[in-house]
């Protein structure tokens, strides 16, 4: 959910909800550790309540789906793990958005792969 979201969603409740308090209140949970933030597709910010284990997502810019990436994920494990044995660099999946085509979006436009890009649609 983003802020603006949760600021409307205040608002049903009581019309004159400020803003400035909601987003107050998103830093002080963040800061306790009740929730977390990370950045959509589109760049908008976007406040999880922490679950259980920290995760990404996978985003279809044609759909518009979203997928959580999985932190036990043996792709995603191999993937973090060769940025930091060839950059030595540390990512934080939960600031992690990845965009691009879903299987049953490139399955609907042969263009948008090759032939030895098979897609099997999850």
């Amino acid at each position: 959910m983003t802020g603006a979201e949760l600021v409307e969603r205040c608002r049903e409740r009581d019309p004159g909800t400020i803003p400035s308090t909601v987003y107050r209140t998103l830093d002080v949970l963040e800061e306790l550790g009740v929730l977390s933030h990370s950045h959509a597709a589109d760049g908008r910010e976007e406040f999880h309540v922490l679950p259980e284990a920290e995760h990404g997502h996978l985003y279809c810019r044609r759909c518009g789906g979203q997928w959580e990436l999985s932190g036990d994920d043996p792709a995603v494990i191999a993937a973090l793990s060769a940025f930091e044995t060839r950059r030595q660099f540390e990512i934080d999946i939960s600031h992690l958005t990845l965009v691009g085509l879903c299987a049953i979006c490139r399955a609907a436009d042969p263009a948008s792969r090759s032939e030895a890009d098979p897609v099997t649609p999850a």
